[in-house]
């Protein structure tokens, strides 16, 4: 049969206005089909790009707007600022590694920060004579009468009464704690500076309370010796324009004993501080 058909195809001319035989009608569909199948293809990928870009989707509602991202702050901004603020107030202390006498000092501090780490730092104190030396000085610690009185020993008393100085101040540590329902704000610093202490032996305590005017121990009784300072403390805001301070300091020098003894001299100061700051905070 499909011989006879090939030849009758062959034998019967076909003319230009003739319709195609069925079969190459049949024969070219599919191509058609597919490139149809291909531009639907097309179309939809171009549709879903579109509605992806858009927000939308087929069978899809529009995304949400965004909503808007909270940021934590990790590091809180500085409650209490020092920068180009002047520091000023009393303060009070004692020697704490005098084991012979009581020394409490009385003074004052006067700084000027000029960074939030660096300040100029000036201090004054004073510690008052209370008494003229022997066992009924308040001044005088158990010790001292221990030693004169029982063991006939002389102690090298020599009582701190003044001292200034200049230095520097450094605070590279800051912090904050909550109090209640407060957050108080604090800083930790160092401080070295150069200054003078005015001293004064204890002439009972050396044994030479009778001797002449113008002896050895006389002579140098009341001297006044270039002193290096070193300390560290700590500052507590207890508002924009008053903190406390509570520092630690030593401070060394050089004395001479009865005119002839060379002994350098170390006083470790425990003082509290109440400062006072202005101009308020910018």
């Amino acid at each position: 049969m499909l011989s006879i058909a090939l030849s009758l195809a062959l034998v019967a001319p076909v003319r230009a206005d003739d319709e195609l035989p069925l079969q190459v009608q049949a024969a070219e569909s599919p191509d058609r089909a597919a490139v149809a199948d291909d531009e639907d293809d097309e179309e939809s990928v171009k549709s879903e790009q579109q509605a992806v870009k858009s927000g939308t989707a087929a069978g899809k509602k529009p995304t949400e707007p965004k909503r808007r991202k909270k940021v934590i702050k990790t590091i809180q901004p500085k409650t209490f600022m020092k920068l180009h603020r002047y520091e000023v107030g009393p303060s009070i202390g004692f020697v704490a590694n005098d084991p012979f006498l009581n020394r409490y000092i009385i003074g004052g501090v006067f700084d000027y920060h000029a960074t939030e780490i660096f300040a100029i730092e000036a201090q004054v104190a004073y510690a008052p004579v209370l008494g003229q030396g022997g066992c009924g000085d308040p001044d005088w610690k158990p010790l001292s009468c221990q030693l004169l009185e029982k063991n006939a020993v002389s102690p090298d008393i020599s009582r701190l009464t003044a001292h200034g100085a200049l230095g520097l101040q450094f605070s590279p540590i800051y912090g904050k704690v909550a109090a209640g329902n407060s957050i108080v704000a604090f800083d930790i610093y160092g401080t070295v500076g150069l200054g003078i202490t005015a001293t004064e032996d204890d002439l009972v305590a050396l044994q030479a309370d009778d001797e002449p005017p113008d002896g050895p121990a006389h002579r140098t009784q009341n001297q006044v010796h270039p002193t290096t300072v070193i300390g560290g403390g700590a500052r507590v805001a207890l508002s924009e324009l008053v903190a406390v301070r509570m520092e630690v300091k030593s401070m060394n020098y050089i004395e001479t004993v009865k005119s002839t003894t060379l002994e350098m001299k170390n006083n470790l100061v425990v003082q509290t501080n109440v400062s006072f700051f202005f101009p308020g905070m910018k």
